[in-house]
């Protein structure tokens, strides 16, 4: 099993999502956002959906694609089966108010199958609510910068053609 590309980026989740997209996929999904709710994950094939546990603090992003299925870090909270389908070989990880955080290009167009992971959900939803209490009515970014910020969770989507 090889490592083929890999892309990783911080993204902010306004209103706690993060999506993954084929260039030319535009249009949201609400079916698939609200699976993303209950599962943390959620996939239409053309849209990849993350929710957070945190909304406006930054989370880091990882897109490995293998040639073959990874085995499942050993650090992960959880996990769902995820498929992306990019005709143009190119994806984009966006930050739903604020626009994309960056973009990738795969190793082709097609269909890639993947598992996506995630780690530090808990820790920050533990660190979220304590910070709400302390600053119920502030902006929550100043105040993050001045504890030393959270921990910054991570979601990780490996992938390989399908």
């Amino acid at each position: 099993m090889g490592l083929l590309s890999e892309y990783s980026i911080n993204a902010v989740p306004a209103r706690r999502f993060i999506e993954v997209y084929d260039a030319d996929a535009y249009l949201d999904d609400a079916a698939a956002m609200d699976a993303a709710r209950r599962q943390v994950v959620a996939s239409n094939g053309y849209h990849l959906y993350l929710y957070s546990l945190q909304a406006d603090i930054p989370a880091q992003v990882d897109i490995p694609i293998w040639d073959a299925p990874p085995s499942a870090p050993g650090d992960a909270e959880g996990h769902a089966a995820i498929t992306l389908d990019s005709e143009t070989g190119a994806l984009v990880v966006n930050q739903l108010s604020y626009g994309p955080a960056g973009d990738m290009t795969l190793p082709r167009p097609g269909v890639y199958r993947g598992t996506a992971w995630w780690t530090g959900r808990q820790a920050m939803a533990v660190v979220t609510k304590r910070h709400c209490a302390i600053w119920p009515h502030l902006d929550r970014k100043p105040a993050w910068r001045t504890t030393g910020g959270p921990p910054i969770p991570n979601g990780m989507s490996s992938i390989w053609p399908g």
